[in-house]
């Protein structure tokens, strides 16, 4: 990926081709501004500013705000200055004075256009509105929401020629509450073509908006002019700002303001070695001596001529200017691949901490499910009233006497107790659907309290059960367990009636009622894994060698171990399905990243390293353009 330069215009030729008004942000075609590769940056940019809007810090984590702001910081880089000057690099230079507070800034604007365009004064903070100053011929490239899109525009005018432009604030007086958030734009015919002005806010401005405002600023920038003075040169902030413009490998101009005269052969030097250490060799130095200011706050006439004539030659040459775009683009995309690289960290935690909170319902809700499961195959189940009213069913005394030759007295006597009492079978049922009902709350009760805490032991998980008490089942869940209960029993009834199709096996079943057979099902069910053996007869006295001997005389050995097998998968799924459900509540408060266009930490690697080819490809063409 390459940006290169076409069809630039020469300096002074007719109005360049200015971006529609109307459009909300530049879209990165790449146009006249990149030679088309295998993989064109135009879209790698839209498609990282898209992720980068969607960037989910919703968990909290470690790193969830600084995440947070970096993705806000990245995206705002890309509207205010990578979309727009890759779409186009031929559009005028942004050229923004910065400093810190008290340092000169307006002052030094002011002396560079020959008038008072700027505030300037004891007062701090000064500057709380930025003025974009430009030459008359170039406002379309401004007027449009092309660059800084979330600053409205304000149009500046003069009140009279020794006034300051309006609306911008006169010493002394707050701001237009309207013009807050906004960019003064001012056409000044000494503003060369091809450059355009913007003095910004303190870099440590007391106020945060200034500071925040100044940084964006900084950020949408092509070039840098930064101000500083002979007794804070070497101040933190300051130098914290240059190792920034050093990343980027910004054009940088450092103008040494209001240097004591017969000191400037000391600090100079002392200024320029503190620049190379930080890899500003290549930077220009500027030196303003310490001079009396006029009337309007003015630098004496020539202070400011070296600067100007730097300024104006920069303006002069459409090829030195493309030449700081594509530097400048390329030092960003380098340092935005950086920044998104960094930010995968932040996005890995994300999806850790999602992970690991999903893992932790899963897993204790599985656990209840397997709860349920092994309750049934121990014989648990068969105890209690479910033992007393199968062998009041079925007279289990007697019958154990002849349990190997008389199975079909079994069936006459369990015929004569349905004559007597219509609906015995179903008594076993209640008790069966009872007991396996206190186990299945037991079990969903005891996986709500690990669950609940153990995302009080997680940070992430802590702020979603905050103010909550999920320490216990959900409301109706009792109700929905009979009712799975229930619907088991009926699969059950439905597996019967399957396999006993036929004439031989229907006639059986029907003698002993499809209710009795389904109970008789279910007690197998609950008294092994799988066929009884020798040493599980003991298991609830033998009742559940009773049941699979009486379907063996309606289905045969095999088909009860099919039939056993299926009912104990069906329980199983239902199961799983009603404790998923109960799951659900804990889920629904991991926050999910849902959206298909939303960044990851494995593409945000990826986008890195395509940033880096595109930032290499640019640099070896335009230095192979210059030899």
């Amino acid at each position: 990926m390459t940006i290169s330069k076409q069809g630039t215009p020469e300096p002074h030729d007719s109005p360049r081709e200015a971006p529609d008004a109307g459009a909300e942000r530049p879209q990165a075609t790449g146009s006249s501004s990149l030679r088309r590769p295998a993989q064109p940056l135009g879209p790698l940019l839209e498609r990282l500013r898209d992720a980068l809007a969607t960037v989910d810090t919703s968990l909290t984590t470690a790193s969830s705000e600084r995440t947070r702001q970096e993705a806000a910081g990245m995206l705002e880089q890309l509207d205010d200055y990578v979309l727009p000057r890759f779409a186009s690099l031929d559009a005028p230079l942004l050229a923004v004075v910065g400093g810190s507070t008290g340092a000169g800034k307006s002052t030094l604007v002011n002396s560079l256009i020959g008038r008072p365009v700027t505030r300037a004064g004891a007062i701090r903070p000064t500057t709380r509105q930025p003025i974009l100053l430009h030459h008359p011929g170039e406002e379309e490239w401004f007027e449009s929401s092309r660059i800084l899109p979330s600053l409205a525009r304000v149009r500046g005018r003069y009140a009279d020629p020794a006034a300051e432009p309006l609306p911008a604030n006169r010493a002394g007086e707050e701001p237009d509450a309207a013009a807050i958030g906004s960019l003064t734009l001012l056409a000044e015919e000494r503003v060369p073509e091809g450059v355009a002005l913007l003095d910004a806010p303190d870099i440590d401005s007391l106020s945060d908006e200034n500071r925040k405002l100044a940084g964006q600023l900084l950020a949408a920038a092509d070039l840098w002019i930064f101000v500083t003075t002979a007794n804070r040169y070497a101040d933190a902030v300051p130098w914290a700002l240059l190792k920034n413009a050093a990343q980027r490998d910004i054009t940088l101009a450092v103008v040494l303001d209001r240097v004591p005269a017969g000191v400037v052969d000391e600090i100079a030097p002392d200024l320029k070695q503190l620049l190379a250490q930080e890899g500003l060799s290549d930077a220009r130095l500027f030196v303003v001596e310490e001079a009396q200011l006029d009337s309007l706050k003015m630098l004496p006439q020539g202070a400011t001529a070296e600067i100007e004539d730097w300024l104006s030659e920069l303006a002069r040459d459409s090829q030195s200017r493309a030449a700081v775009a594509r530097r400048t683009l390329e030092g960003v995309l380098n340092q935005l691949a950086d920044r998104v690289e960094g930010l995968a960290g932040g996005l890995e935690e994300q999806e850790s901490s999602r992970s690991r909170l999903t893992e932790i319902c899963h897993e204790n809700y599985a656990m209840a499910v397997e709860d349920v499961v092994r309750s049934t195959q121990d014989g648990n189940l068969l105890r209690g009233e479910v033992l007393a009213r199968w062998q009041d069913f079925i007279g289990t005394g007697e019958f154990f006497r002849n349990l190997e030759s008389e199975i079909g007295r079994l069936r006459d006597r369990i015929g004569a107790f349905i004559t007597g009492r219509p609906a015995p079978a179903v008594e076993v049922e209640t008790e069966i659907e009872s007991g396996l009902h206190a186990v299945v709350v037991a079990a969903a009760a005891k996986a709500a309290e690990r669950t609940d805490t153990m995302f009080r032991q997680e940070p992430a998980g802590r702020s979603l059960v905050e103010g909550r008490d999920l320490s216990s089942s959900s409301p109706g869940f009792g109700e929905r367990a009979s009712s799975e209960i229930r619907g088991w029993q009926g699969d059950l009834l439905e597996l019967i009636r399957t396999e006993g199709e036929g004439k031989r096996r229907t006639a059986r079943i029907s003698s002993f009622g499809v209710n009795a057979v389904g109970v008789a099902l279910m007690l197998v069910v609950f008294g092994s894994t799988g066929g009884l053996t020798g040493a599980e007869v003991g298991i609830a006295g033998g009742t559940a060698v009773l049941s699979q001997r009486l379907l063996e005389s309606i289905f045969g050995d095999d088909a009860v171990r099919r039939l056993a097998q299926q009912a104990r998968e069906q329980l199983a799924m239902r199961m799983r399905a009603l404790m998923a459900e109960e799951s659900g509540r804990f889920l629904q408060l991991v926050p999910g990243n849902e959206d298909e266009d939303a960044m990851t930490a494995v593409q945000a690697r990826s986008a890195a390293r395509d940033l880096r080819a595109a930032a290499l490809a640019s640099k070896e063409e335009r230095h192979g353009e210059n030899r």
